[in-house]
C-alpha cells in the first residue's frame, strides 16, 4: 500500500492543476446535487420490531385520524382568576387552532376534563393530520403563533407537544473550534501557508462530503442528528489526517529532500497510516448496522461517508496543494536551516519519552487507577431520547413542559397510549373495561382516562397518565408493569405506545446492543492492530487502553450531564440522562480515533525497532518524532468537538462534549503517557508474534517498509556475474 501511494503522492504533484480543478468540478457538482435533490431530515427515532412501533402501525391503520403528530397547548389563568372566568377566551383559541392548517381536530380542556382541581391550568389537545416530520415549517410557526389575544388579555399560553420536535440549529459557533485549530496549525508549523493549506484541503472535504450527504437525502432517510454528526467528524478528521501528511512532507523537506520526492514520500509513509486509521473509523462506524437500529445505521453510514471522503481528498488534493506551496510550506528559519545542513535539534517528545520510560511504573500504575476512577460513575449511566423537560430554559418546548409539571404534576409531560383492537365493538369494549380494573392500583400509575374510539368502534385509546416525568425510572418499571397486565387481557391486541414509551424502547434495545458492539469492536482492534504491527500484545495493550478511555469519557459525562456537576461550565440548564444513542456512538467514533494515534505513533516505533534499534530506543524514537504532530492534531480534534458544546440543543451539545473529552484522555493520558510507559517495560516482548500467526497474516506495510526498500539504491552488481 506504501508504494502504491507514494506513486498516487507524486501523480498527484506533477499534475496538480488537473488535480485542484477536478476536486473542484466534484465540489460544485456536489454542491449542485445537494441544491437540487436535498430532502427534509427525519426526528423520528422509532424502530421496528418494538411494542411502541407496532403500536404506531396499527393506529395508522385502523385509527388514521389520530396516528398523526400531538400538539399539547397549556394555559394559566391570571393571577385572581380561574379558567371558567375567561372561557370565552378559551372557546376563541380553541376555534383557532382548529383552523389552523393540516390539524385534524383541537380539544378544549373543559371537554377533555384536562383541568387542575384549582381551574387555573387547561391542557388542549391538539391532533395533526401527519406525523412529525410531516408537519411543514409553516404549518408549525402558525401553530406557535396561536393564543396571542389571549395571552394579551392577561392569559400564560405556551405550546408543546411532539409537534415541536424538529432539527438542531448548527449555528456559527462551532467555528470557534476551528478557529482555534487553524491558530494550532500555525503554532505547529509555524508557517500561515502550511497551516493555511491543511485547513483549506480540509475544507474542501467536508464540503464535499457534507454535499454529497445532503444530495441523497431526498432518497435517504436521514435523522436530524445524521448531518451534524457526520460535520463534527469530518472537520475533525479532515484536519488531523492532513495535519499528519504535511507534517512528514515538513520533516522530508528539512532533511533535504526535493518537494516532489517528499510529498511522495509523505503520502506512502503518513498517508498509508491515515488510509488504515480512515479505514478503521469507517468500519467501526459502518458496523453500527450490526446493531439492527434503522436511524443509527443512517447516522453511523453518513459519518463513515464523511470521513471515507477526508481520506480521498487528503491523498490526491493535499500533495497537489503541497505542490503549489513549494518550500513556502517551510517557515524562514526552517528554509535557512535546510540550506545551510543545520542539525535540528532533539525536541520535547524525545525528552518526554525518556521520562516516561524511567517513571513508568508509577506512570502505569497512576495512569490505570486515575481512569478507572473517573470511570466509576459510568456505573449509574441511564439513557433516553430527547425530553422536552430536559431542553435549553428558552426553548419554547421546555417552557411548555414546565408548565404542565407545574400545574398538572411531571407525569402530564410523560403520557402513555393504549391502543386496543378488537375484531369486533363488543370485544373491544369489554377489553377496555378489563384494562381499567387489571390497570387499576398499580404502582406510580396516576390515572388512566376515558377511551377515544375509531369509527367501526373496533379500536380504542386509553390515555395513561404515570405519576412521574418521562426520563424517570418509576416511570419506566410502570411501561413494564401496564405491558406485563395488558398481555393478559382476553380477545383483543392490546399495546403500550407514545413519546415515552418510545424512549423507553429504543433506550433498552440500545443498552441491550452495546456490550455486543463493545465486543464487536474491541475484537477488530486486536485484528486490525496484529495486522498492521505484527504483534500480540501491542494490539493487546491498545484494546486495554480503548476499554480505559471509553469508561472514563462514560464517567466524566456522567458527572457533568446527568448528575449536573460543573453543568453550568457547558451551558447546561437541566441534568438528565444521556441521549440513547450516545454510548454507543461514542464507542464506534472513539474506536476510530484512538486508533489513528496509536497507528501514528506505534508506527514509528516498530520501524525503528525493524531497522535495528533496541526496544526501549524505538519507544523513545517513536514518541520523540510523533508527540508534537499528536499533540497539534489531539487539540485540533477536540477544539472541533468542543465547538458544538456551544450549540443550545442538549443532544448536540453532549455528543460534542463526550467526543471531546474522549479525544483528550485517550490522546494525552493514554497513548502519549501510558503507552510509551507499558511500551518500554514489555521491550522486545511487544513485538512478538507467533509465526504460524505471522504466516498467515498479509503485510500491509503501514510504516513503509517495502517502500524504502524499493527507494534504496541497488549495489551495482560485479562485473561478470552473469557468467
Amino acid at each position: 500500500m506504501a508504494t502504491f501511494l507514494y506513486r498516487l503522492g507524486r501523480a498527484s504533484y506533477r499534475k496538480r492543476r488537473l488535480v485542484l480543478v477536478l476536486w473542484i468540478v466534484a465540489l460544485a457538482a456536489l454542491g449542485g446535487a445537494a441544491f437540487a435533490f436535498k430532502g427534509a431530515t427525519s426526528s423520528d427515532f422509532t424502530m421496528p420490531g418494538t411494542e411502541s412501533q407496532r403500536a404506531i402501525d396499527t393506529l395508522k391503520k385502523e385509527f388514521p385520524q389520530a396516528s398523526g403528530a400531538t400538539g399539547t397547548v397549556v394555559v394559566k389563568a391570571p393571577e385572581g382568576k380561574t379558567l371558567p372566568e375567561v372561557k370565552p377566551l378559551l372557546d376563541a383559541l380553541t376555534l383557532e387552532l382548529n383552523q389552523l392548517p393540516g390539524v385534524v381536530g383541537a380539544v378544549d380542556p373543559f371537554t377533555s376534563q384536562a383541568v387542575t382541581p384549582d381551574m387555573r391550568f387547561g391542557l388542549f389537545t391538539v391532533q395533526f393530520e401527519g406525523r412529525q416530520d410531516d408537519v411543514t415549517k409553516e404549518q408549525k410557526e402558525a401553530y406557535e403563533k396561536t393564543g396571542a389575544a389571549a395571552e394579551a388579555a392577561g392569559l400564560r399560553v405556551e405550546h408543546g407537544g411532539e409537534v415541536m420536535g424538529g432539527e438542531p440549529e448548527v449555528g456559527g459557533t462551532e467555528a470557534i473550534g476551528v478557529a482555534i485549530a487553524l491558530v494550532v496549525l500555525v503554532v505547529t508549523f509555524g508557517s500561515l501557508v502550511a497551516a493555511g493549506m491543511t485547513m483549506f484541503n480540509a475544507l474542501i472535504g467536508v464540503g464535499a462530503g457534507m454535499a454529497g450527504l445532503f444530495a441523497l437525502s431526498g432518497v435517504v432517510h436521514l435523522t436530524s442528528t445524521a448531518p451534524v454528526l457526520a460535520l463534527m467528524l469530518g472537520l475533525a478528521v479532515g484536519i488531523d489526517y492532513s495535519l499528519f501528511i504535511s507534517s512528514r512532507h515538513r520533516q522530508n523537506l528539512m532533511e533535504g529532500l526535493d518537494p516532489e520526492e517528499s510529498i511522495g514520500r509523505a503520502v506512502g509513509t503518513a498517508g498509508s497510516a491515515v488510509v488504515f486509521a480512515g479505514v478503521t473509523v469507517v468500519i467501526a462506524l459502518a458496523g453500527l448496522a450490526v446493531v439492527n437500529i434503522p436511524f443509527l445505521t443512517v447516522m453511523g453510514l453518513a459519518a463513515a461517508a464523511t470521513v471515507a471522503v477526508s481520506v480521498l481528498v487528503a491523498v490526491t488534493l493535499l500533495p497537489a496543494l503541497l505542490g503549489f506551496a513549494g518550500r513556502l510550506i517551510l517557515p524562514i528559519k526552517a528554509r535557512k536551516a535546510v540550506d545551510e545542513r543545520v542539525e535540528a535539534k532533539e525536541g520535547f517528545g524525545f525528552r518526554w519519552a525518556r521520562l516516561m520510560v524511567k517513571l513508568r511504573i508509577p506512570v502505569i500504575l497512576v495512569g490505570v487507577i486515575g481512569l478507572g476512577a473517573l470511570a466509576v460513575p459510568a456505573k449509574d449511566m441511564r439513557i433516553s431520547l430527547p425530553d422536552p423537560s430536559h431542553a435549553a430554559a428558552d426553548d419554547p418546548a421546555r417552557k411548555a413542559a414546565d408548565l404542565i409539571e407545574e400545574g398538572f404534576g411531571p407525569g402530564f409531560n410523560g403520557r402513555l397510549i393504549l391502543v386496543v383492537v378488537g375484531d369486533s365493538p363488543e370485544r373491544t369494549g369489554a377489553a377496555v373495561q378489563e384494562l381499567y380494573t387489571k390497570l387499576n392500583g398499580t404502582e406510580n400509575l396516576l390515572a388512566v382516562a376515558q377511551p377515544q374510539f375509531n369509527q367501526a368502534k373496533t379500536t380504542a385509546l386509553l390515555p395513561v397518565i404515570p405519576k412521574t416525568g418521562p426520563t424517570d425510572e418509576p416511570t419506566e418499571k410502570l411501561v413494564h408493569a401496564i405491558r406485563d397486565k395488558a398481555r393478559t387481557v382476553a380477545g383483543a391486541d392490546v399495546a403500550l405506545t407514545g413519546a415515552t414509551a418510545v424512549g423507553i424502547d429504543v433506550s433498552e434495545k440500545l443498552s441491550n446492543a452495546m456490550p455486543w458492539y463493545l465486543l464487536l469492536v474491541v475484537g477488530l482492534s486486536v485484528l486490525l492492530l496484529m495486522l498492521v504491527f505484527r504483534s500480540f500484545l501491542v494490539p493487546v495493550k491498545a484494546a486495554l487502553g480503548f476499554l480505559l478511555t471509553v469508561g472514563a469519557t462514560f464517567g466524566v459525562t456522567v458527572l457533568v450531564f446527568q448528575e449536573g456537576h460543573l453543568a453550568s461550565l457547558v451551558g447546561l440548564d437541566t441534568p438528565g440522562p444521556l441521549i440513547s444513542f450516545l454510548p454507543i456512538l461514542l464507542i464506534g467514533i472513539l474506536f476510530g480515533l484512538a486508533m489513528d494515534y496509536e497507528v501514528f505513533l506505534v508506527s514509528r516505533m516498530r520501524e525503528d525497532f525493524v531497522h535495528g534499534d533496541t526496544a526501549t530506543q524505538a519507544t523513545i524514537n517513536g514518541m520523540g518524532h510523533g508527540v508534537r504532530v499528536v499533540t497539534a492534531a489531539a487539540l485540533i480534534m477536540t477544539s472541533v468537538f468542543a465547538g458544538f458544546v456551544l450549540i443550545e440543543d442538549p443532544t448536540i451539545k453532549s455528543m460534542g462534549f463526550a467526543l471531546a473529552i474522549g479525544v483528550a484522555i485517550d490522546a494525552f493520558i493514554v497513548r502519549m503517557t501510558i503507552v510509551p510507559a507499558v511500551m518500554s517495560l514489555l521491550g522486545r516482548a511487544a513485538w512478538w508474534l507467533p509465526r504460524p500467526v505471522d504466516r498467515i497474516l498479509p503485510n500491509v506495510d503501514i510504516e513503509g517498509e517495502k517502500l524504502r526498500q524499493h527507494l534504496e539504491p541497488r549495489p551495482a552488481e560485479p562485473v561478470g556475474s552473469g557468467v
